[in-house]
């Protein structure tokens, strides 16, 4: 069906929350503006005045007297000074003149006229023409004219508009059709949020079957996810697949502090969607301007307006003329219940944190036009790239490019690969840090902990790398793992094994060398929000059971929780963690105490390579928990 591109938004009932709002004081506002307006003219005159002159001392005057410099000479006996020309001056153009002035001192005044006469100086005309009583009056005029043209028409926009000229303008990028140059062969990792908005195209392309049978596209999808999945990017691909115009804003463009300015630019931008329906209006970071409507602490005027403008607006028009509005947020927790009713945002769609197949898309997305090596393993990338989003892959592509090209190579390899992903989430390498011998051996022995306990650990991840060259993430060291198998649920074994990794750095630290260090700051915070979450999250302690006071009031940023308890299971929740806590880290200590050649051999080996790789310290390993292989086969054929 044929859109009526004629028709506005604006044309149903209650289109205009805060219409009634607008200021009834235009006229004062006008007035005020046109005064400034005023004041800015007399104070550019008085400039371009004043700039006719120069002012100079009499010892300057006279020194260009005596050197014969001077062509012209004015004496203003009223006014109390001398205006003079100088012949550099006078050989310009009369409307680039410039003349000097200085004060008139005081004597016999007619020895210094006939002193210049006698110098053939002419002292008897105008120097610069004075037409500033002529010209203040005009530019008076003039302004005052003007003043009530300015008030005439800025009342009349005020009017109309609610603003003053396009101060109410939307700022939104309008991508016209097929010119995002995004379609869904550019998104991978999100296969169900690409069929969840399929049929929003499919309505667009073909929007007759669905009416008939009386069905209502969606007005609104809420695009969630944490940073880097590709929301802005799913947006644009649905634009390209439909083939329509896409309107881009982001929340934040919405927020003024002028009260009215948030509101009018929403009205602008479904005016002008609605002109060129069918359309998508996507709204990124849409949390900027639909929070949460608190009234705890006051009314924010201008964000309530806003809000309502919107809200009105999506309710206002008719989805059966093509405009999709898709929004984007981080933190979809705080945006206002209004805007997440039926009949507004009506479907949320998920975009999450890809897995090893998504991965795997996305990698292959991002090096279509990049020349590749034979020795390159997509796989083994994305299983190692465990938890990066979509927008870490492409970093990750791009800096393995880049390091190919410092290093004179023509086409990426594995290395480079590898090596960019590293830096990617460590920071590059610090090659000229100085550290002492002391710093070294401990850094090995701390990251060895975490290594030796994770092999022996039955639960805990693979070790993939072990390093010691600093980088500029600001750690000394790193003890890299890589997951055999990507995994959605962790049993309690899992938690206690990773829980005992994190401290086996800081319990190698005691062992060998009978103190601690600050190198185990990072370890330990992680450690703690792990227990504490197995035991106020997870109910996997006794003390609490079933019992879950932690409330997560950013799931996808930064994941931070709270506890909505009593102050008694508050210190009961401490208590069961620190206890955690110190039976992993006797246990980790008592580990490495009973390997200790082990712990030493591979802190040695590490110190000479300064990098190992999961393969080498298994070997190790191995070697340590089967030191006889030949004799354990040459028993085993006996017996046969």
């Amino acid at each position: 069906m044929e859109p009526n591109r004629n028709d506005s938004p604006n044309n149903g009932p209650n289109r205009n929350p805060g219409e009634n709002n607008r200021p009834k004081n235009n006229k004062w506002i006008a007035l005020l503006i046109s005064l400034a307006v005023v004041l800015l003219f007399s104070w550019l005159f008085n400039a371009v005045q004043s700039s006719k002159y120069t002012e100079t001392t009499y010892d300057e005057f006279r020194t260009a007297m005596l050197a014969d410099q001077l062509a012209e000479v004015e004496i203003q006996y009223a006014r109390g000074r001398i205006l003079y020309m100088t012949k550099e001056e006078a050989a310009k153009d009369r409307a680039q003149q410039k003349a000097c002035y200085t004060g008139l001192p005081s004597g016999n005044h007619m020895e210094l006229a006939n002193e210049l006469t006698a110098m053939g100086v002419k002292n008897s005309q105008e120097i610069v023409e004075d037409n500033s009583m002529i010209m203040m009056i005009l530019s008076y005029a003039v302004m005052i004219g003007g003043l009530f043209l300015v008030m005439n028409l800025v009342t009349k926009r005020m009017g109309s508009d609610g603003m003053m000229g396009g101060i109410g303008k939307s700022k939104a990028k309008v991508y016209m059709e097929k010119q995002t140059g995004v379609t869904f062969k550019d998104v991978a990792g999100q296969d169900e949020a690409k069929e969840s908005l399929q049929e929003i195209i499919d309505f667009l392309h073909n929007p007759g079957k669905y009416t008939e049978i009386g069905a209502k596209l969606p007005k609104g999808a809420l695009l969630v996810g944490p940073p880097g999945t590709g929301k802005t990017l799913i947006a644009k691909a649905v634009a390209g697949e439909a083939g329509v115009p896409f309107f881009s804003i982001s929340g934040s463009d919405f927020v003024e502090m002028f009260v009215g300015l948030g509101a009018s630019r929403v009205r602008d931008l479904f005016q002008q969607a609605a002109k060129v329906a069918p359309c998508i209006i996507f709204i990124d970071e849409i949390d900027a301007v639909g929070g949460s409507r608190d009234n705890r602490f006051g009314t924010n005027s201008e964000h309530d307006q806003t809000l309502n403008s919107l809200l009105g607006e999506i309710d206002g028009f008719d989805s059966t003329k093509g405009i999709v509005v898709l929004a984007a947020t981080n933190r979809p927790e705080i945006l206002d219940k209004a805007l997440l009713r039926p009949g507004r945002f009506d479907r949320r769609i998920i975009m999450d944190t890809p897995n090893f197949q998504g991965r795997l898309d996305t990698l292959k997305v991002h090096t279509r036009k990049i020349k590749l090596a034979e020795d390159v393993d997509l796989r083994r990338i994305a299983q190692t790239a465990s938890g990066a989003v979509g927008a870490d892959l492409a970093n990750l592509v791009n800096e393995a490019a880049l390091r190919a090209v410092r290093k004179g190579r023509k086409m990426v390899t594995q290395e480079d690969l590898l090596a960019a992903f590293e830096t990617v989430m460590m920071g590059s390498e610090k090659k000229n840090t100085v550290r002492t011998e002391t710093e070294r051996r401990m850094t090995a022995y701390h990251e060895v902990g975490h290594a030796l306990v994770a092999a022996l650990e039955k639960n805990a991840m693979p070790v993939s790398k072990i390093t010691i060259i600093p980088r500029t993430g600001g750690s000394l060291g790193a003890t890299m793992y890589i997951p055999e198998e990507e995994k959605n649920l962790y049993t309690r074994e899992d938690l206690i094994a990773k829980i005992h990794s994190l401290l086996g750095g800081r319990a190698a630290e005691e062992v060998v060398f009978g103190t601690m260090t600050t190198g185990a700051s990072n370890d330990l915070q992680r450690a703690t929000a792990l227990a504490r979450d197995m035991i106020a999250r997870y109910g996997m302690s006794s003390e609490l059971g079933l019992l879950s006071p932690t409330v997560v009031t950013s799931q996808y940023l930064d994941g931070q929780s709270s506890l909505d308890c009593s102050q008694e299971t508050a210190a009961t929740v401490d208590k069961a963690a620190r206890s955690l806590l110190e039976t992993c880290y006797a246990e980790d200590k008592q580990v490495l105490t009973e390997n200790r050649a082990l712990l030493d051999e591979i802190s040695e080996f590490l110190l000479t390579k300064e990098t190992i790789t999961g393969e080498e310290l298994m070997a190790y390993v191995h070697a340590a928990q089967n030191p006889h292989p030949e004799v354990e086969e040459t028993e085993a054929e006996t017996e046969e």
